[in-house]
């Protein structure tokens, strides 16, 4: 393929599939059903900058009509202002790993009743509210472009969370617990995860109000994995590096953090947050964002590489019918060389900080405040009690220095990451890690 005069690059990325959903409140099914989609983007740089079409129900044919959109397109990007350019970048196409149990090969009225199981394992005295969803959503993925390019590839994502609320004497409490993955049907057998959220909310209407200030911390591989994500990810981003809305910016090289410290974004590993391909179709490949505590490199789209540098392009992600952005992928704390017992031994008094309710970050003020699902008390060396309404925040770059211990198992956590109106699947993880002098935020009172 060649470029019709004025314009320099053209792609289209068209995305046709099925999602389904079902939802149940307390035993109830309240929405069950399936949607079929079949959306495209097509870009084209012209003199300047991009002019974007996006389409439904598209079907594509090479010729005049064909041409007809791409002209359409030339036209809009006549009114772009910036000049883009684009980063060379490696193309190739990685296979999707083989499901255990295609999704297709179970009904709807199975998955329902497999879903209700789980949700009426957290039925337990003192639970007074639950709720259990499911989601999946198979992708047939096409891309070409003007450069000769052509990729496709199937791809089914589903997963399922169950939510349980305890409550007594006013005290309300919340477990919750989640699994998404790329490897097919995932609901048999699951019955676990309902009790689980369901024993930590009641465990919880029991556990202190924890006392916030600045202690040593532990970080179970949850919240550090959200740490990863949140803290270190999003500040990475050849984006926001060029708006100027990362504390990362000019940092390339700087030791940042302890030697034994490695964050990485690797969009080929088979968690949830695979991509075979790129949404740009550049080859999908790890990125190390911190190399042995120093800032190593930038995830970038082929815009963003060429106007920053100092990383690769490959990190180019989007929903169906949406232009691509610069997004992470599965993104994750290297292994160290210590064992829980001997972080445990050295933070001796402290806390332990458990799963993930979510926070904020400002990557450009590079601050953060996280809450933790629960902790429990370091003393001693030893875990003891239960706590509850704890969080972590600070300075991204003094935190940083702060990791001076990882433990040797990775566990990865899976969901979903927004950014421009656009959520895509994700995963995050982290082995078990030692915080000194963080600050820990709480409720509690002397």
């Amino acid at each position: 393929m060649t470029e019709p005069p004025g314009i320099r690059y053209y792609d289209l990325r068209q995305v046709n599939g099925q999602s389904t959903h079902i939802d149940i409140d307390k035993g109830v099914i309240e929405s069950a059903g399936t949607v079929f989609f079949n959306k495209a983007v097509i870009r084209v740089l012209g003199p300047k900058g991009w002019g974007v079409l996006q389409l439904d129900n598209y079907h594509h044919e090479h010729g005049k009509k064909f041409d007809e959109l791409l002209t359409s397109a030339q036209k809009l990007s006549a009114v772009a202002d910036d000049t883009i350019n684009l980063g060379d970048a490696p193309r190739s196409l990685r296979p999707v790993p083989p499901v255990k149990e295609d999704c297709r090969d179970v009904d709807i009225e199975e998955k329902a009743s497999l879903l209700l199981a789980i949700e009426k394992a957290a039925d337990l005295p003192q639970v007074t509210s639950r709720r259990a969803n499911y989601l999946e959503r198979i992708e047939n993925v096409r891309f070409i472009d003007s450069s000769g390019s052509e990729y496709g590839y199937e791809i089914c994502r589903s997963g399922f969370s169950v939510m349980a609320v305890a409550s007594r004497n006013g005290t309300v409490q919340m477990g919750y617990e989640p699994d998404h993955t790329i490897r097919g049907f995932n609901l048999r057998h699951r019955e676990d995860m309902g009790r689980k959220a369901a024993e930590t909310a009641i465990a919880l209407l029991d556990a202190s109000a924890a006392k916030g200030g600045k202690m040593h911390a532990i970080l179970d591989p949850e919240l550090a994995g959200v740490f990863a994500h949140e803290a270190v990810g999003h500040a990475s981003e050849g984006d926001l590096i060029e708006e100027g809305n990362s504390v990362l910016k000019g940092r390339i090289g700087e030791k940042i953090g302890d030697a034994r410290l490695t964050i990485v974004d690797d969009p080929s590993l088979h968690e949830f947050g695979f991509e075979p391909v790129d949404a740009e179709g550049i080859s999908a490949d790890r990125t190390e964002i911190i190399s042995a505590g120093k800032v190593n490199a930038f995830l970038h789209n082929r815009q963003t590489l060429a106007a920053v540098g100092n990383g690769v392009a490959g990190h180019a992600r989007a929903m169906p019918g949406e232009p691509p952005l610069v997004r992470m992928s599965n993104t994750f704390i290297e292994t160290g060389d210590a064992t829980d017992e001997e972080i445990f031994a050295e933070c001796k008094e402290g806390i332990y900080l458990v799963g993930s309710r979510g926070g904020q970050v400002d990557p450009g003020r590079g601050v953060f405040q996280f809450n933790a699902e629960y902790g429990y008390l370091i003393e001693h060396g030893e875990r003891t009690r239960m706590v509850r309404d704890v969080s972590l925040s600070g300075e991204i770059l003094t935190t940083l220095h702060g990791i001076s211990l990882c433990g040797r198992k990775r566990v990865m956590h899976s969901g979903y990451c927004g950014k421009g109106g656009q959520s895509v699947p994700v995963s995050d993880g982290a082995p078990l890690m030692f915080l000194r002098d963080a600050v820990v935020g709480g409720s509690g009172v002397d």
